[in-house]
């Protein structure tokens, strides 16, 4: 990355994390259990939310914030049960995506802490339901 780079640049912009949340929600559309997290036929939507949270996230353009306010990602995301088996689905379908990516080592790694820290960030009950 050069000095003058920030991660959203280095990475490619906006095409790689549209490339990142297709994929993902490829996965999501047909996932057991996170495919009722989304009450919504349509996953487009959602899609968009997630990749424009991620391009600001990373020094991307502030559409999202533009668009919605605050992340507040937790109060976001607080209506729909999160446990521990729903953060597996979601992180096994984002490893999945970020694989298609081809980012160097050190790019990979970075992102994938974050979206680790994320996914451990949004659970809000340990409590197991029972598989569909």
């Amino acid at each position: 990355m050069a000095s003058s780079e920030n991660f959203y640049q280095a990475v490619g912009g906006e095409p790689t994390f549209r490339k990142l949340v297709d994929a993902f929600y490829a996965g999501v559309a047909e996932d057991p259990v996170l495919r009722p997290l989304y009450p919504d036929e349509d996953l487009g939507p959602a899609a968009e939310r997630l990749r424009l949270f991620l391009i600001q996230y990373w020094g991307g353009p502030t559409t999202y914030s533009q668009l919605r306010g605050h992340p507040r990602l937790r109060m976001r995301h607080a209506p729909f049960t999160v446990g521990p088996r729903q953060r597996d689905a979601w992180l096994r379908r984002m490893r999945t995506a970020v694989d298609q990516l081809d980012l160097a080592p050190d790019q990979a790694t970075t992102l994938w802490d974050y979206l680790e820290r994320a996914a451990m960030f949004m659970v809000n009950t340990l409590q197991e339901e029972p598989e569909p």
